[in-house]
């Protein structure tokens, strides 16, 4: 994986965009060559349109990656990758209309476009029929040697076989006597030279996976191993890698304390992400005021009670806030006190189940994040109620508290939505990767993978 801006992303899917992104700088040159061959126009230099190119290039890759194109399921399904192309296209196609009618020139001729457009599904397409074999094969993957065979070295053999994997594992090493759970793991004593084994593996990291460290370190090993230039990485930091998550049954407050992460340097960004925070929200809540009121009058039109909602939920340090959102339960939901809430919950209204799949519950809350309380993108606030008992049962809860919580974030991209003790320990490992790795850029995917989650209702209820 290749680390940008302190998150990674597979090869394979840098590989494929890059090669998307030229592609569509093509599809948007023959699109221009198509209609000036029609009405006859002499185009001039390529450098002429350079710009329009990089523009309509951009647009329609950021549509890309905010609809799911480079996500698993698009990487190993062509009917899914093809859908989402389509759809990423089309928004794409709208974004540049209007960006076109908003500079009142003639930038992106509607017809360029319109040719631009089916050029560049057609070609997008091609490639992911030509690179989809490709991007599976080991030639793409890394090759990882694991030292253990035991319940770690069997989720890593789980997390290999993933179409989507980024890595292949070329071995297994027993470092103990115990029974292995991986049945043709090598013995160490049967290894002369464990460095060069790896070589002749070829492997380029090794992964250690012990069950128990304690007299079974391999430190001289892992040595020479490092200083032939091979990368060697723990369990823990691997998984965290590799699936975007910290893994709550294996990290411990060393880990935390010692890998990378929580960077000092948050000064600078904290400040730019509440500048943004307060300039997007002010922009929102304009533009979407008349929206809010038309379903406020909707909901008090639909059920008996108030139209927005309001409840109590823990924020930055623990501190307690109050949460503002359009009611889409009844009022009497909670009587019998606090609940989770379940699939198809008989509480919901009519209305509420429409506003919550489309997101238009959350509107109000944009109030709440230009006061301070909340920002754009972070762990999800969580009630008072459930808090006390998460903290006791999960190991690191009150460190998501650390950063401001927020209207969408990477637990709620990356997990469907769950309300259960163990559904709040899968998502708390991903709001434990946002807190640890926050940079600029993480939010600004997270912003534009939440238009996924909005167009396909995942994580709805």
């Amino acid at each position: 994986m290749i680390r940008l801006f302190k998150h990674y992303v597979p090869h394979a899917v840098i590989l494929l965009g890059l090669l998307d992104l030229a592609l569509l700088a093509l599809a948007g040159e023959l699109a221009w060559q198509v209609r000036a061959g029609q009405i006859g126009m002499h185009l001039g230099p390529l450098v002429t349109r350079s710009w329009q190119l990089a523009g309509y290039s951009a647009i329609i890759l950021t549509t890309m990656v905010a609809v799911g194109v480079y996500g698993a399921d698009a990487l190993r399904s062509m009917r899914f990758a093809t859908a989402r192309l389509l759809v990423a296209v089309s928004l794409g196609i709208i974004a540049l209309a209007f960006v076109d009618f908003a500079l009142g020139g003639h930038n992106f001729w509607r017809s360029t476009l319109a040719y631009a457009m089916g050029l560049s599904v057609f070609l997008l397409v091609l490639n992911r029929l030509a690179t989809g074999a490709l991007l599976g094969a080991a030639a793409f993957r890394r090759r990882v040697l694991v030292l253990g065979a035991g319940q770690r070295a069997e989720r890593l053999r789980k997390l290999s076989e993933r179409p989507e994997s980024g890595f292949c594992i070329v071995g297994y090493v027993a470092m103990t006597d115990a029974m292995p759970e991986v049945a043709e793991a090598i013995p160490r004593g049967a290894i002369h030279n464990l460095t060069r084994h790896v070589e002749n593996l070829g492997a380029s990291e090794v992964v250690l996976a012990l069950e128990e460290r304690r007299n079974s370190l391999p430190l001289a090993d892992l040595l020479r191993i490092k200083t032939t230039g091979v990368y060697v990485n723990d369990f823990s930091s691997f998984i965290e890698r590799e699936t975007g998550r910290v893994d709550l049954d294996t990290v411990n407050p060393s880990w935390l304390i010692f890998s990378d992460g929580f960077s000092s340097g948050r000064a600078i960004s904290g400040a730019l992400k509440r500048v943004f925070d307060i300039s997007a929200s002010l922009l929102l809540l304009v533009f979407t005021a008349p929206l809010i009121l038309v379903f406020a009058l909707l909901v008090k039109l639909d059920s008996k009670g108030p139209a927005f909602f309001r409840q109590t939920r823990v924020g930055l340090y623990g501190e307690d806030f109050d949460l503002v959102k359009l009611r889409s339960m009844r009022t009497d939901a909670e009587v019998n006190g606090a609940q989770w809430a379940q699939k198809d919950d008989p509480r919901v209204t009519r209305l509420g189940r429409f506003i919550r799949k489309v997101r238009i519950d959350e509107l109000p809350q944009l109030w709440t994040v230009l006061k301070g309380e909340m920002s754009f993108v972070g762990p999800r606030p969580e009630r008072p109620e459930f808090v006390s008992d998460l903290e006791q049962d999960l190991p690191f809860y009150a460190e998501r508290h650390m950063v401001k919580p927020g209207i969408t974030g990477w637990a709620q991209i990356n997990y469907p939505y769950g309300a259960s003790i163990e559904d709040s320990r899968h998502k708390l490992e991903y709001d434990l990767y946002y807190a640890k790795n926050y940079t600029p850029f993480l939010d600004l995917l997270i912003l534009l993978q939440t238009l996924r989650v909005v167009l396909w209702h995942e994580g709805a209820r």
